[in-house]
């Protein structure tokens, strides 16, 4: 294993760290808790907290700031953050409104956020929350009862960030998330494992002429395994399978998320993003909103992910196209 890093069980608490001290005119650390928090001078909106497992970078931490997250937890890699270490983000990001919680779907994940979401109620801090399950791949899969939380919670964490910052009340914005989830779905493919830096060896290993189609974030088992392909068959097949999920018809308007997941260089993302345009054409299906790059990686996996957003509000893109402050959009 090679990797930039000093003691593998401290590269959690040094990534954060570097990432306070680098993005210090956004975000702090949370003094004594693995917690970014914005610096923002707190206005009286619901406070937004997300956060998983570290490994996703720049998700959570990258996304904190005016216009979006008001505070992200980030666990051990791979590993959901603790109850107490989510308590403190939510005392943090509580401005008298309450906290809403974006949570991706992961078995820990539900656990402790709904744990801390307990401990602050006794508080006296109202907190409501939404389940991301953006993963069309597979059903029921490792660390999940149902679809995984995946590259879609971004657009989320932007849509309720913009719903929160325009006032809307806690109220609102569980109403707005739980449409929202209904209309984001990602599917993606790897072309190596992931190494965690304490285990010291990818996950999952693929032959140097192998892909997995539909593989998790943390290097969940995706739906099948096949030589390796040119890009514009890598597109049309993740494209169909994503307008198959929504029935989309030739009216619907989509945004597009092209992520990658830690080590894809970009010029390879480009020209998978030209070969998705021409899938999209070929449908005739309108895309009326694009983002790409890494948001939600999985350390130094190769591969990508492609996430559609079904726009049924004209908010909703107006909300993606709003202007934030973060170190990471």
């Amino acid at each position: 294993m090679k990797k930039i890093i000093n003691d593998p069980g401290q590269v959690v608490t040094e990534m954060i760290d570097g990432f306070a001290y680098m993005h210090n005119d956004l975000v702090s650390r949370l003094d004594g808790f693995d917690v970014i928090v914005r610096k923002a001078e707190k206005s009286g909106q619901v406070g937004l907290v997300s956060g998983g497992g570290s490994g996703h970078e720049p998700s959570h931490a990258g996304f904190v700031g005016q216009g979006m997250l008001s505070a992200a937890v980030c666990g051990a890699v791979f590993t959901s953050p603790t109850p107490d270490q989510i308590f403190e983000a939510i005392k943090e990001a509580d401005e008298g409104a309450g906290v809403f919680l974006i949570i991706k779907n992961y078995s820990g994940d539900i656990m402790n956020f709904e744990m801390a979401q307990d401990m602050a109620e006794m508080e006296g801090i109202k907190v409501m929350s939404v389940v991301v399950d953006d993963d069309i791949a597979v059903e029921d899969s490792l660390y999940t009862q149902g679809r995984r939380g995946v590259a879609g919670t971004i657009l989320v964490h932007k849509i309720l960030g913009d719903a929160a910052r325009n006032g809307k009340s806690l109220e609102e914005i569980k109403a707005l998330a739980d449409e929202l989830v209904k209309n984001i779905h990602t599917v993606g493919l790897a072309l190596s494992g992931a190494t965690v830096p304490e285990v010291g060896k990818p996950g999952f290993t693929l032959a140097d002429d192998e892909i997995e189609f539909g593989i998790g974030i943390h290097g969940e088992p995706g739906y099948r395994r096949e030589k390796m392909q040119p890009s514009k068959t890598l597109a049309k097949e993740l494209v169909e399978k994503l307008t198959e999920s929504f029935a989309a018809q030739p009216d619907d308007k989509f945004g597009v998320l092209i992520n990658g997941m830690g080590a894809t260089p970009l010029m390879e993302q480009y020209i998978f993003a030209n070969d998705v345009k021409e899938s999209f054409s070929q449908k005739g299906i309108e895309v009326v909103y694009k983002k790409i790059g890494n948001y939600m990686t999985s350390i130094d996996m190769a591969g990508i992910s492609l996430t559609l957003i079904k726009l049924k509000d004209n908010d909703w893109l107006k909300a993606l196209n709003s202007p934030v402050e973060t170190p990471a959009w």
